[in-house]
């Protein structure tokens, strides 16, 4: 029952992951932002605030998320 729970849970949290990395922006900035340096803007310093820093922060705690789904259904698996 508690192996189907998780299967569940992490097919859900497997689909937001994708979900949230789609919806983030390219890294499009390639040589010249490496040449300029990348200068500090204004939304530079709030990045958090924006919602390429929400989407940052979503895909991060997804993919911890799912890791740790991972390893616990793979032990569970295993008995």
């Amino acid at each position: 029952m508690l192996k189907t729970v998780l299967m569940g849970i992490q097919i859900l949290v497997s689909i937001f992951l994708i979900v949230v990395i789609l919806l983030q922006k390219g890294r499009s900035a390639g040589i010249s932002g490496v040449i300029a340096g990348g200068a500090e803007t204004f939304f530079g310093k709030n990045k958090a605030r924006t919602m390429e820093g929400t989407l940052e922060k979503l895909t991060t705690i997804a993919a911890v998320l799912f890791i740790i789904l991972s390893m616990v259904l793979t032990v569970m698996m295993a008995k």
